[in-house]
């Protein structure tokens, strides 16, 4: 993709989005967290993160390939409804629960089919790699979505620095797994073989709209939504995005994925939003912003590639997206 490819990023129309305030006082969101904790939609106190206030990142008003025109998913919202089975089923769980991980120290393996296999600690990831901010799209296979503004890097920087062989033609990636902090591993309900497994192509993990994300809303990312580290892939079903990321890994075959394993006539390695191929239990035409109510439930028609099939089409040209789902 070239500069000019950039100016071609969608733009979301103000009709898809909450109220111009939330996102103009979002600095000021960022004071109230850093200087103590918030309040959850259901009355609990969660620990709110740090400010990347000592971190450089450009806004999208710095670097206009990204500036958004649109408000965003109100911070509570988007932080207190989240999917992150490690720490239970239920969407208010990650909140609830995900403090019990540790974070600090962290670090990610990278290897398999690469020249120069090693590791990396966050502190080396945090300064290593020029941030910048991206407000993006995030569309659930649940057939809700959020408008997020994610702080990161590409992945293709990341795995440059790893030089991957040329034989390489995936990505796999592994969730941290530790029982002692991870109260939905050892639950006796719990479905998906341990630890997270998900995966792309390596044209998908080198395209520049592919993200490591590190942040949020201008703040370091919480537990619940996937901390420290991880992946962003906008044109994907949310499931694909995987959280707390500790191994990455360079193969030659397509790698088995969570959820594919699981139930594979429902949940494709590929993903891709798609509103002309419905979920086995339900249509992907419509979609749910939040915030959404039972009076208020803000439907909106899903986009193909969840708006971004200018950037990424091509990469699927000739194949069958009803097959390869």
């Amino acid at each position: 993709m070239s500069k000019d490819d950039w100016k071609s990023v969608p733009q979301i129309a103000s009709s898809e989005i909450t109220p111009e305030s939330v996102w103009l006082n979002r600095r000021n969101l960022m004071k109230a967290a850093a200087a103590g904790a918030g309040m959850t939609a259901v009355g609990e106190t969660i620990a709110q993160p740090k400010a990347l206030k000592d971190l450089a990142f450009k806004t999208p008003a710095e670097n206009t390939s990204f500036k958004a025109t649109e408000d965003l998913t109100p911070y509570e919202a988007a932080t207190t409804y989240n999917n992150f089975y490690e720490f239970g089923t239920d969407k208010s769980d990650p909140a609830r629960y995900a403090d019990a991980m540790t974070t600090d120290p962290w670090e990610i393996t990278v290897g398999g089919l690469v020249n120069k296999p090693g590791k990396l600690h966050l502190e080396d990831i945090l300064s290593g790699f020029d941030l910048e901010e991206r407000i993006y799209r995030f569309r659930c296979v649940e057939a809700w979505s959020m408008v997020v503004p994610w702080i990161g890097f590409p992945l293709s920087k990341l795995l440059d620095r790893f030089e991957p062989k040329a034989e390489g033609k995936f990505i796999e990636f592994k969730t941290l797994y530790r029982r002692s902090e991870m109260r939905g591993t050892r639950s006796f309900t719990s479905i998906i073989d341990w630890p997270y497994r998900e995966g792309l192509r390596m044209d998908e993990a080198m395209h520049p709209l592919t993200l490591m994300t590190v942040g949020l809303y201008g703040k370091t990312l919480p537990n619940q939504s996937g901390a420290p580290l991880r992946l962003i892939v906008p044109w994907k079903y949310g499931f694909k995005n995987i959280k707390s990321i500790v191994e990455i890994n360079v193969t030659d075959r397509q790698p088995k994925t969570s959820w594919q394993d699981l139930a594979p006539q429902e949940y494709g390695f590929y993903a891709n939003v798609n509103p002309e191929v419905s979920h086995p239990r339900w249509s992907q035409a419509w979609e749910r912003r939040l915030p959404s109510s039972l009076f208020n439930p803000n439907r909106l028609r899903t986009q193909m590639f969840n708006g971004y099939a200018d950037q990424v089409a091509d990469l699927y040209q000739g194949m069958d997206l009803a097959r390869y789902y």
